[in-house]
């Protein structure tokens, strides 16, 4: 993996940090095959968090909860970012895409005009745990051709604050350290955040981008307000704020996750996510009729 050194890092302070909004716990849901994932990002927040649609938690050491996977679905109109954190998954789309999703890994795939797809894991025994979010693509970009990418654990930048934070870079730029995913539109920026010590980690964002935090280990703190593990805390948008300050102790974990919104309308069926209603029916009926390439 690509490791800057503290000397190399291009200091970010905080000056006017954002405060937290509102808390949020997760639902309980399964999808595909009948996987156990609890549902952080839920549909109602998709206004409140644009560009991001949905984030979904996954972690058990039973195999029943995982082992039928995400079987073949179809998707159009956004793009799905799949951290791996525990575990393996093969991936086969039918633009011809196959990979192996393994620990610490990346799979970045844009379903474009539309794709359909398969996540069925790789083990039979073992923990599997891992997210995905799902990205909003602008209305220009919903009908471009579908791109998958399959970034491994050694492939994502990565570096140590002075204060001891492993940062994870999977997307955007922090501390003068370019993520291993750039989008121009949304700017996402995709943190994962190892606390090795008790510290905190400072982050600059613009004032007009969505942010939130996910803690999934240990706890965390955001402008004096404490983050159990497994919730969420979407960040204020104050207009004289510039970034973000967490603190955290030894062995807490925790996702940063910002963009810029698009703005733009959302209309949503199941895999597909669209502007209007004409469009979501124009996507169901091409998927009918067979107008998504053919599972190869």
């Amino acid at each position: 993996m690509t490791d800057t050194t503290a000397s190399n890092l291009i200091r970010e302070t905080v000056t006017n940090p954002r405060e937290v909004e509102q808390l949020i716990t997760g639902v309980p849901t399964s999808d595909g095959a009948g996987v156990k994932l609890t549902r952080v990002l839920t549909q109602p927040l998709q206004r409140r968090l644009d560009p991001f649609l949905m984030l979904d938690a996954f972690g058990s050491d039973d195999p029943d909860d995982y082992i039928a996977g995400f079987p073949n679905h179809p998707h159009r109109g956004f793009e799905t970012v799949t951290y791996m954190i525990a575990g393996r998954m093969r991936h086969r789309d039918s633009a011809g895409n196959e990979g192996l999703l393994q620990n610490g890994g990346v799979q970045w795939m844009t379903a474009g005009r539309g794709i359909i797809h398969s996540e069925l894991p790789e083990q039979e025994a073992g923990v599997m745990e891992g997210f995905q979010l799902w990205l909003n693509l602008p209305s220009h970009d919903k009908m471009r051709a579908p791109w998958y990418r399959d970034i491994q654990s050694d492939g994502i930048p990565e570096f140590t604050t002075p204060e001891g934070v492993r940062v994870r870079v999977i997307a955007g730029a922090s501390h003068g350290v370019e993520g291993a995913m750039k989008r121009e539109t949304t700017e996402p920026l995709y943190l994962d955040l190892h606390f090795n010590a008790a510290t905190r980690f400072e982050q600059a964002l613009p004032a007009s981008h969505n942010a939130f935090v996910y803690v999934y280990r240990g706890s965390a703190e955001v402008n004096g307000l404490q983050i159990d593990t497994q919730r969420m805390a979407i960040l204020k948008n104050d207009k004289g704020s510039d970034g973000v300050i967490i603190k955290a102790g030894e062995g807490a974990k925790v996702l940063l996750i910002a963009g810029r919104p698009l703005n733009e309308p959302i209309a949503q069926y199941g895999p597909f996510v669209m502007n209007t209603q004409g469009q979501i029916f124009e996507a169901v009926r091409d998927f009918q009729e067979g107008r998504f390439a053919s599972q190869g």
